[in-house]
């Protein structure tokens, strides 16, 4: 039996998992290693990383630039929608809430979702250019 490359949308599909676990695991050792600032702002960046990974996984077409417009803009709204309260309520019953929603508004946040963005999308941009 022959096997052949996995297609281009196969294997974007598959660094953005290995990516998604990647910053996972970067988070988790920063969280054990650190407190305070650090663990705060790298943790803020690494979230946004893994959302990039999130959108580029759901539309592996979708264009780097684009698509880290996207992940920068869930990240705001989300961000955003702490204001209301309603993320804190639900973060309050699950932790998978608290992880993805957040508890509290930082504006320092808004910020830091495009420093763990733009790395990436120049990153990927170049491997897709890579032949």
């Amino acid at each position: 039996m022959i096997t052949s490359a996995p297609e281009p949308r196969s294997r974007v599909r598959i660094v953005a998992v290995g990516a998604a676990v990647a910053f996972l695991g970067l988070a988790l050792a920063l969280r054990a290693l650190f407190d305070g600032a650090v663990e705060q702002s790298s943790g803020t960046a690494l979230y946004a990383s893994m959302v990039y990974a999130g959108v580029v996984f759901l539309a592996p077409r979708m264009r780097p630039v684009v698509a880290g417009a996207v992940a920068i803009l869930f990240c705001w709204v989300v961000e955003t929608a702490q204001l209301t309260g309603v993320p804190a309520t639900l973060s309050a019953h699950s932790v998978v809430a608290r992880l993805a929603l957040g508890v509290q508004f930082d504006p320092r946040d808004l910020l830091w979702y495009p420093a763990g963005v733009v790395p990436i999308v120049i990153v990927d941009a170049w491997l897709r250019r890579t032949p």
